[in-house]
């Protein structure tokens, strides 16, 4: 069975390991030439092109794994885009995370040209994209889901297909409500905690054994402790995340208080020039 060729654009703090899985997996890979990460590429084997366009011409699948929904318009629609040259019967998968309305427009663009599209965003940060251990959510059809599993199974672990087209974007929605709200709720016991003169590291140990274990108690506490905000995660991209949940709770009358507050905490952590660092560093907010 010849593997499919596989455009891939967005290659970032996530996106560049997760296109380097794929060329491991055997993929024929295609990238942007103008990408920062395009020597690096080129280097373990893939192909560069000029134009959004141009790779859509030449490729089986594309791939998307861009900031912001607005990015991810920008290279579908705009002079050059993807549209004016992917191919009919090519699959589209967008594995950014955007807003899940963002989502289903797209895929209604997709089925116009003749392309299957899903949106799969993704959960496990710089280190899950390293390590091919990503949670990998998808919305779309069952075919488009079965035809994309190869791809996945070379990127992440927990591959879920959730439903409809925005089904994907809609549950990473809530997975960012919930990273968000938890990181909060370390941070603000962390900075208690440090401020009472309790030992942070012995506090973590203890409570990784009980009922108030979590991923990012272990994680983003032990970042806490060594004062580590090298981005894994942005906050300002997190702060994005929060948009678009809240955004999405309006589209359906559900109030996100608890997700209204931390999107404050990380517009006020943005304005005090914490936008680039990890999203832990919440916690330099609540010290102050």
């Amino acid at each position: 069975m010849k593997m499919e060729k596989v455009g891939f654009i967005g290659l970032g703090i996530m996106g560049k390991p997760m296109a380097l899985n794929l060329i491991k997996a055997g993929f024929p890979v295609a990238i942007l030439s103008q990408s920062k990460a395009a020597s690096d590429l080129i280097e373990a084997g893939a192909q560069a092109f000029p134009t959004s366009k141009a790779l859509a011409e030449q490729c089986d699948v594309i791939i998307t794994m861009l900031p912001d929904s607005p990015d991810v318009e920008q290279v579908i629609s705009a002079p050059d885009g993807l549209l004016e040259g992917v191919q009919a019967a090519a699959l589209y998968i967008d594995m950014s995370t955007i807003a899940p309305s963002t989502a289903r427009n797209i895929y209604k663009l997709m089925q116009e040209k003749g392309v299957d599209a899903l949106d799969a965003p993704v959960s496990g940060g710089q280190i899950g994209a390293e390590k091919a251990s990503l949670s990998i959510m998808a919305g779309g059809s069952e075919q488009a889901f079965r035809r994309a599993l190869p791809l996945f199974q070379t990127m992440g672990k927990n591959i879920v297909h959730i439903g409809e087209p925005g089904a994907g974007q809609t549950t990473k929605a809530c997975n960012q409500m919930i990273v968000g709200m938890t990181i909060q709720a370390v941070a603000e016991a962390f900075a208690l905690a440090r401020k009472a003169g309790v030992d942070l590291e012995k506090m973590r140990e203890v409570l990784l054994g009980g009922f108030a274990q979590s991923r990012i108690l272990d994680l983003h506490g032990k970042r806490m402790i060594e004062r580590n905000f090298t981005p894994g995660f942005k906050i300002k991209l997190h702060k994005k995340d929060m948009g678009i949940a809240l955004q999405t709770g309006q589209e359906f009358s559900v109030p996100l208080k608890g997700t209204a507050l931390v999107a404050v905490q990380m517009e006020a952590a943005i304005s005090q020039g914490c936008g680039e660092l990890d999203h832990s560093s919440l916690l330099l907010l609540l010290e102050q």
